[in-house]
C-alpha cells in the first residue's frame, strides 16, 4: 500500500508541475498557430501546416523510437558509465538517421513542393525545415535523458517554455518583416539550434556528459526498433489527415482543419503531464516485479485525466464557434464544424491514459506497433474515401475512428495479456455518468452562455466543480483517490471536506498517516 501511494504521489506531484508547463507549452504552440493564422491568409496557414506535418513525420523516423528507449534504460542502470552510454547510443543512432533524412529532404524539396504546396516559396521553406532536423533530434534525445533521471523541472523549463516560446517569438518577428511562410522555416531552424544547446547544458547538470561510457546500442535498438514503426505510425495518425488534405483538396481546407486541430489537441495536456514520469516509474516498478502497482497507478491516473479533461471537452463540443472566433478570428469560422469531431477523438485518447507507455514499460513494444499499424491502415483508407467527398469534415471523422481503433487494440492487449486496465468499477461510473449528466445540461444552457475571454475561465472552473460533485455522488471515488485530494489541498491550500466524505474509508487512515509523516 505504501509503495503504491509513494509512486502515485511522485507521479501526481510531477504531473502538477508538468501540467503547468504543459498548459504553457500548449498555449505557446497554439499561439504559434494563431500568430501564423492571423498574420497569413488561411491558404498560407494551410501551407505552413503541411510543411510542419511533413517535418514531424520525418522527425519520428529519425528518432527511431530512441527517445522512449533512452528514458527506459537510464533508470535501469546504476553506473554512470552505463547511463552516459545509453545517451551516447541514442545520440549516435538518431544523429546518423537525421543527417541522412535531412539531406534527402533538402535535395527533393522541389518535387515535394510541387506535389503538396501551391506557392513557389515552399521550396525554401521545406529546405529550412530539412536543416533543422538534426538539431531537433539532438534536443529530443537530451530531453529523453532528462526524463530518464525523472527530472521534471529541467524538462519543463526547456521543452515547455524555452522551445515553444522562443519559436513563437521568432515566427512573429519574422512574419512581421514580410517574408511569408519562409519565416516559419527560419524560426524552426534557429530555435532548434538554441534549444538543443540548452537541453544538453541542463542534462550535463544531472549527468556529466564527459567521461567514460559503455554503449548499449544493440540493447537500445532491440527495444526501440519496434517503436520505429509505432512512433512513425503514431505521428502519421496525427499528420496524415493534413498531408492527404493537402494532396486531395486546397490549402484553404488544410487551414480550416489545422485551426481546429491544435485546439482539440489541447485536451491531451493533462494526459501529457502524467506521462513524463510515468514511463520511468512504471518501467522501474515492472523491473522490480510490482506489476500490480503499475496497474493501480495506471488506473488511478487515467481516471483523473478523464475528470480533469472533461470540462475542456465540454467546452469544445458545446461552444465550438465561440472558441474558434476567440482564438483564430472570423476568417476561420468554418473550422468550428470540425472542432467537436476532433475533440471526441482527442478525448478518447485522454480516456485511454498512458496505454502505450504502459506497454513500453512491460517491454511489449511490438504490440504498440500492432495497435498503431491497425489504426493508420484504417486512417489512410478512410481518408481516401472521405476526404475527396467531404473535405476536412471527412478527415475529422477518419481521425476519430482511427484513434478509437488504436486505443481499443492497445488497451485490449494490456487487459488480456498483462491484466492491466483503467476500467475499475469506480472509473467506469465516472466515464459513463459525467457525459450523461453534463452534456445535456450544457446544451440546454448554451443559448444563455457566451464564451469570451472573460467567461472562459469561470466556465471551466464551474464545469470542473460540477464534474467533481457528479463523480462523488455516483460513487466514482476510491481509497487511492485520497492521494490526489491530499495533493490538491496541499498545492491550493483549499480544504475539500465534502469530497473526502465521498472517498471510501478503506485504507484511508493509512493514506492520511503516510502524508502526515
Amino acid at each position: 500500500m505504501a509503495e503504491r501511494e509513494r509512486e502515485l504521489s511522485a507521479l501526481l506531484s510531477s504531473a502538477t508541475l508538468v501540467m503547468l508547463g504543459g498548459i504553457m507549452s500548449s498555449a505557446a504552440n497554439l499561439a504559434e498557430r494563431v500568430v501564423i493564422g492571423r498574420l497569413l491568409s488561411p491558404a498560407a496557414y494551410g501551407e505552413v501546416s503541411i510543411g510542419i506535418a511533413l517535418l514531424m513525420f520525418i522527425l519520428m523516423i529519425a528518432l527511431a523510437g530512441c527517445t522512449q528507449g533512452v528514458s527506459r534504460f537510464i533508470p535501469r542502470y546504476e553506473a554512470v558509465e552505463d547511463r552516459r552510454g545509453v545517451w551516447v547510443s541514442g545520440l549516435l543512432v538518431t544523429t546518423t538517421l537525421s543527417l541522412i533524412l535531412g539531406v534527402t529532404m533538402f535535395l527533393v524539396a522541389e518535387p515535394i513542393a510541387a506535389r503538396l504546396f501551391e506557392t513557389d516559396e515552399a521550396v525554401i521553406f521545406v529546405r529550412f525545415l530539412a536543416v533543422s532536423l538534426p538539431f531537433i533530434v539532438s534536443f529530443r534525445i537530451a530531453v529523453a535523458g532528462i526524463r530518464g533521471y525523472e527530472n521534471t523541472i529541467y524538462k519543463t523549463a526547456i521543452q515547455s517554455f524555452l522551445d515553444p516560446f522562443l519559436r513563437t517569438g521568432l515566427i512573429a518577428l519574422l512574419l512581421l518583416s514580410g517574408i511569408g511562410i519562409i519565416a516559419v522555416g527560419i524560426a524552426y531552424f534557429l530555435a532548434a539550434i538554441l534549444t538543443s544547446l540548452v537541453a544538453h547544458v541542463l542534462l550535463n547538470q544531472i549527468m556529466n556528459l564527459r567521461g567514460r561510457y559503455r554503449t548499449h546500442t544493440g540493447e537500445l535498438l532491440t527495444f526501440s526498433m519496434p517503436l520505429v514503426v509505432s512512433t512513425v505510425i503514431g505521428i502519421m495518425l496525427s499528420r496524415t489527415d493534413t498531408l492527404m488534405l493537402g494532396y486531395f483538396r486546397s490549402s484553404y481546407e488544410v487551414g480550416m482543419y489545422d485551426a481546429a486541430y491544435p485546439i482539440a489537441a489541447g485536451l491531451t495536456v493533462v494526459l501529457s503531464a502524467f506521462g513524463f514520469l510515468y514511463l520511468p516509474i512504471a518501467s522501474r516498478l515492472d523491473a522490480d516485479g510490482e506489476r500490480d502497482v503499475v496497474n493501480d497507478i495506471y488506473s488511478t491516473s487515467t481516471k483523473w485525466v478523464y475528470i480533469l479533461t472533461f470540462p475542456a471537452f465540454l467546452l469544445l463540443v458545446v461552444f465550438p464557434q465561440d472558441v474558434i472566433m476567440l482564438i483564430f478570428g472570423p476568417s476561420y469560422t468554418n473550422a468550428s464544424a470540425v472542432l467537436p469531431i476532433l475533440a471526441v477523438g482527442f478525448f478518447l485518447s485522454a480516456t485511454a491514459g498512458r496505454d502505450r507507455e504502459t506497454l513500453s514499460a512491460v517491454g511489449a513494444t511490438t504490440w504498440i506497433a500492432v495497435g498503431n499499424g491497425t489504426g493508420i491502415i484504417a486512417n489512410i483508407l478512410l481518408n481516401i474515401v472521405l476526404i475527396p467527398r467531404y473535405g476536412y469534415m471527412g478527415a475529422g471523422v477518419a481521425s476519430v475512428i482511427s484513434l478509437f481503433i488504436v486505443h481499443t487494440v492497445i488497451c485490449g492487449i494490456l487487459a488480456a495479456k498483462y491484466n492491466i486496465t483503467p476500467l475499475s468499477p469506480e472509473a467506469v461510473r465516472c466515464y459513463v455518468f459525467l457525459p450523461i449528466v453534463l452534456l445535456p445540461l450544457a446544451f440546454v444552457l448554451s443559448p444563455w452562455i457566451s464564451i469570451s475571454i472573460v467567461t472562459l475561465f469561470p466556465f471551466l472552473v464551474t464545469a470542473g466543480i460540477i464534474s467533481l460533485i457528479v463523480v462523488g455522488l455516483v460513487g466514482g471515488l476510491e481509497p487511492d483517490d485520497a492521494v490526489v485530494i491530499n495533493l490538491i489541498e496541499d498545492k491550493t491550500g483549499v480544504s475539500l471536506p465534502l469530497v473526502r466524505r465521498w472517498i471510501p474509508n478503506s485504507d484511508k487512515e493509512a493514506t492520511d498517516s503516510f502524508y502526515a509523516n
